[in-house]
């Protein structure tokens, strides 16, 4: 089909697929949750070397602490992420993407095993809320949300690292309210723990990718600003102004879905009989 704001390729029976928005948001989809995952387990590795070498024993501490917190994380919403992208990247072949000769069907297949292997990802939101957030009444969170309150105080004059501080500093103000209800209603009935745990971890994901995409987005502008052309900077910055308009939003619904409580899922056996 052709482009609907116009032919593209006219010397073509067609556009090319890469001209329709649908097309973009699934590959960019795929792109961001990429390079996101790839920030985090980069930070992770960062943080094991120091929890391991660094001379202060305080910073080994702190380092270790964050990577507790980090691994459901890095173990569930990076596979969430995975089957995600692979299947927006099969949509994009059409009907081809289930035909083996392209490898794409094998991709998806692949991953969607990526969500069982280290226990389910239930399992990781629970580890993530149960024991590593409200296990210690949230101090480990608060650890990192000062990482992003350093960065936003740093960045947060700077109008154009606004679109990427912006969205950061609202959920990191965000998340000490929404922990603390959590554990309140936990206290009465742990079923609420287990009711909210798994919309709470890909809210905390997106918090840890928003502060990871905004850090890339102040090297890319500072490089920009030096002077670099690199195009790697402009498409690590449009990468980033993907992220935070079309996937970080994900983060409001979530939290009222969290917030829906136990019983919606628990006063329901006329409904599972």
């Amino acid at each position: 089909m052709r482009s609907l704001s116009g032919t593209k390729a006219k010397d073509k029976p067609a556009d090319p697929i890469i001209v329709h928005p649908d097309v973009r948001r699934m590959l960019l989809t795929a792109k961001a949750y990429a390079e996101g995952g790839r920030a985090l387990s980069t930070f992770c590795a960062l943080l094991i070397d120091k929890e391991l070498n660094h001379p202060d024993e305080k910073v080994r501490k702190d380092s270790g602490e964050l990577v507790a917190l980090l691994t459901p994380i890095v173990k569930a919403f990076l596979t969430d992420n995975g089957w995600i992208s692979t299947t927006a990247c099969q949509q994009v072949f059409g009907g081809h993407g289930f035909i083996k000769e392209w490898g794409m069907e094998q991709y998806v297949r692949d991953n969607r095993i990526n969500m069982i292997y280290e226990g389910t990802n239930g399992v990781q939101a629970l580890d993530l809320l149960g024991r590593k957030v409200l296990g210690n009444q949230g101090a480990t969170l608060k650890k990192f949300g000062k990482l992003v309150a350093q960065l936003v105080e740093e960045e947060g004059v700077n109008e154009k690292m606004a679109e990427f501080i912006n969205p950061i500093a609202m959920l990191g103000d965000q998340m000490t309210k929404f922990t603390t209800e959590i554990g309140f209603k936990g206290m009465q009935n742990p079923d609420e723990v287990g009711a909210a745990s798994v919309d709470y971890l890909r809210v905390a994901g997106h918090l840890v990718f928003g502060y990871l995409f905004a850090r890339m987005a102040q090297v890319a502008l500072r490089a920009i600003a030096a002077g670099n052309t690199d195009a790697f900077y402009v498409g690590k910055l449009q990468t980033a102004r993907f992220y935070f308009a079309k996937l970080f939003p994900e983060t409001v619904t979530l939290m009222r879905t969290a917030r829906a409580g136990s019983k919606v899922l628990m006063d329901t056996d006329a409904a599972l009989n």
